[in-house]
C-alpha cells in the first residue's frame, strides 16, 4: 500500500482509544514481518473495522449490501450497535482478514457469510486463526460463519419466488434483457430459477444492483437462513 494511502487510512483512526492503537500497530507489524505489507481493501477494512466490537466478514459488496438491507428492514442500527459488515474481495482473502480482526489481531467478536463452494477456505481459515481445529459446518455455525446454498442469489431467488424475482427485474427495466437470456440455447430446459441466477451474474455490477432491491422484496418472515442467522448472531 503507498505511504499516501496508508496515511489516509490511519487519519480515520485518530479517534481510537490507545489499546486499539496498540492492536492495529501490532497486526500491521505482523503483516509485514510476513512480507505482505496491508494492501487497500485491508487498511480500508481496518479503519471500518478497528472501532466495531463485532466484524462480520462476507465475500463481496452485494452480500454487505444485503445484510446492511436485511438490518435496516428490520430496524437495527448497525452503526450504533458498533457492528461492521467487511467486504474481503474473494473467499482466499480469508486468512488475512481473520489475522486482522481475530484473536491475533484486533480480537473483536467476528462473524461471516460465504457461499457454498467456499466454505473450505472459510473452514481453514477459522481453523488456522485458532478457532477450532475440524470444524464442521455446526462448529462454523457456533462460531457466527453461516453459508449459502449455492450462494446470495440463489438463496433469494429461492426465497421470493422466480416471478417476483421478475417482477424487480422489470422494475429496473431489465426483463427484455432477460427474456433474451432465457431464448439462448444454454439455458434452453433449465429452471426460471437457474435462469435468474444466471442473469444475475451476466453483467458486472449486476448482483451489486439487485442485492438491496432482492431483500427489500422479501417477505420478512421468509428470509434466506444465512443471511437470517449471521444477523441473529450479532
Amino acid at each position: 500500500m503507498a505511504r499516501a494511502d496508508r496515511q489516509c487510512e490511519l487519519r480515520k483512526l485518530e479517534h481510537v482509544d490507545e489499546k486499539q492503537r496498540l492492536h492495529l500497530a501490532a497486526v500491521e507489524r505482523a503483516a509485514r514481518g510476513r512480507g505482505a505489507p496491508l494492501g487497500p481493501a485491508a487498511a480500508h477494512a481496518l479503519a471500518a473495522g478497528v472501532d466495531s466490537r463485532t466484524v462480520v466478514l462476507v465475500e463481496g459488496i452485494s452480500d454487505q449490501l444485503a445484510l446492511e438491507a436485511l438490518a435496516e428492514r428490520r430496524g437495527r442500527n448497525l452503526d450504533a450497535e458498533r457492528i461492521s459488515i467487511v467486504p474481503i474481495g474473494g473467499a482466499t482473502t480469508i486468512g488475512r482478514f481473520l489475522d486482522l480482526f481475530g484473536p491475533q489481531g484486533l480480537d473483536v467478536r467476528l462473524a461471516g457469510l460465504c457461499d457454498a463452494g467456499e466454505e473450505g477456505a472459510f473452514q481453514r481459515g477459522l481453523q488456522r486463526a485458532g478457532l477450532g481445529p475440524n470444524l464442521t459446518r455446526a462448529d462454523m455455525e457456533a462460531l457466527g460463519f453461516y453459508v449459502c446454498v449455492a450462494d446470495l442469489e440463489d438463496e433469494l431467488i429461492r426465497s421470493l419466488g422466480a416471478a417476483s424475482v421478475e417482477q424487480v427485474i422489470d422494475a429496473q427495466g431489465e426483463l427484455g434483457s432477460f427474456r433474451t437470456l432465457q431464448k439462448q440455447p444454454a439455458q434452453r430446459g433449465r429452471t426460471n430459477e437457474e435462469q435468474l441466477r444466471r442473469f444475475m451474474g451476466t453483467r458486472g455490477g449486476r448482483k451489486t444492483q439487485y442485492a438491496r432491491l432482492l431483500v427489500h422484496a422479501l417477505d420478512l418472515t421468509k428470509v434466506p437462513r444465512p443471511l437470517d442467522r449471521v444477523l441473529a448472531h450479532v
